[in-house]
């Protein structure tokens, strides 16, 4: 799973780092596009739902339940709501298992999803690329090449990329910051912000 990085008020980027993976549970993750507001009230519903649905089973929530419980609440308020979400996660019943809950509330499982602004660019490279069976290696890679373009075509979407990998072993969460990225096109390389170079004491912010 990867997270969006920038976050928006507006035409404003508000946030060119912010963490749009949540944890819902110790095995599931989702991922949040559209309003960032709307998305933070969701998953604090479903966590606090997971919870009390953990303590009655005695036994942890499926990938499933989480899942649909994000599709009940966007579902039930989608005139209000500008919420679209992936959840992603592994249980012992059904393994590993991903589901996309896009604007309206619907639910599809499938083997990959992609969500948010920067995710038009890139269906026709999922498309032709992404393969059943990848290691864990190269989804981590390919999952970094993927955004690292969506941020190249995309200008609300970049800043740095998340990953979050969830299996049988447990979680790992990586992070890899703007400068480490791959350059597509005629992108430049990585500046320091003009607030960085007034803090390091440079009298003349346009020379580095």
């Amino acid at each position: 799973m990867d997270g969006g990085r920038r976050c928006q008020a507006g035409m404003y980027v508000a946030n060119r780092a912010s963490d749009k993976i949540t944890q819902l549970t110790d095995n599931v993750y989702v991922c949040r596009s559209g309003s960032a507001a709307d998305t933070q009230v969701i998953s604090d519903y479903v966590r606090y739902f997971l919870h009390q649905h953990t303590i009655q089973l005695g036994q942890p929530a499926t990938v499933k339940v989480a899942a649909n419980l994000i599709r009940l609440l966007a579902y039930q308020n989608k005139n209000m709501l500008q919420a679209g979400m992936i959840v992603g996660g592994w249980d012992k019943y059904e393994g590993g298992q991903i589901f996309s809950v896009p604007l309206g509330g619907t639910i599809l499982r499938q083997p990959f999803a992609i969500g948010g602004s920067g995710s038009s660019y890139l269906y026709g490279l999922l498309d032709h690329e992404w393969k059943e069976g990848m290691s864990q290696e190269e989804a981590e890679k390919f999952v970094v090449k993927v955004v690292s373009l969506a941020m190249a075509r995309d200008g609300a979407s970049g800043g740095v990329v998340r990953t979050v990998t969830i299996n049988s072993d447990g979680v790992s969460r990586k992070f890899y910051p703007g400068d480490k990225l791959p350059l597509w096109h005629e992108e430049l390389e990585p500046q320091n912000s003009l607030l960085d170079i007034l803090a390091a004491g440079n009298t003349d912010p346009m020379v580095q």
